[in-house]
């Protein structure tokens, strides 16, 4: 299973964030095919909560696609279409794309799977609840479903789509 988070905090061509989302949705559909997708959440920006909040949301590729760093050049692709700019670290952005997990693939390279905050972010695991509550975490053996219930706490709320 092959698993994407995606994210939007800033606006982009006079679309506000959800509406960046949904268009991003649609321009992975039209690359890879089916995508099997979460509602729309909100939360505040992470780290820094005084940045725009943001809009998450989570996928499972359920079609074919190449070895994990070609994934990650298409994701970047994608993103620069949409505007991204990696200025700061974890700052705001117009659309952030990340490469979860890539079936049971455990890596430390480009890129690291499954993604370092997988297991520890409530706006990931919430719109995973979703769509892949059974899926293991190849590094703790957790599921998506026990990893979210063991949160001290969740931030992220679902917005009606």
């Amino acid at each position: 299973m092959i698993l994407l988070g995606l994210g939007s905090s800033l606006p982009y061509c006079g679309a506000a964030p959800q509406d960046v989302m949904a268009h991003a949705v649609r321009a992975l559909e039209a690359v890879f095919g089916g995508l099997l997708i979460s509602g729309f959440y909100a939360s505040p920006a992470w780290p820094d909560p005084s940045d725009p909040p943001f809009i998450n949301a989570a996928a499972v590729l359920t079609g074919s696609a190449p070895r994990p760093a070609d994934l990650l050049d298409i994701l970047h692709g994608v993103e620069a279409a949409f505007g991204r700019r990696r200025d700061r670290l974890n700052g705001p952005r117009t659309l952030d794309i990340d490469l979860l997990a890539y079936g049971d693939i455990i890596a430390e390279g480009r890129p690291v799977l499954p993604h370092p905050g997988l297991e520890t972010r409530d706006f990931v695991l919430a719109p995973l609840m979703e769509i892949a509550p059974g899926y293991r975490s190849p590094r703790s053996g957790r599921t998506i479903q026990d990893l979210y219930a063991r949160l001290d706490r969740v931030g992220a709320i679902r917005l009606s789509r």
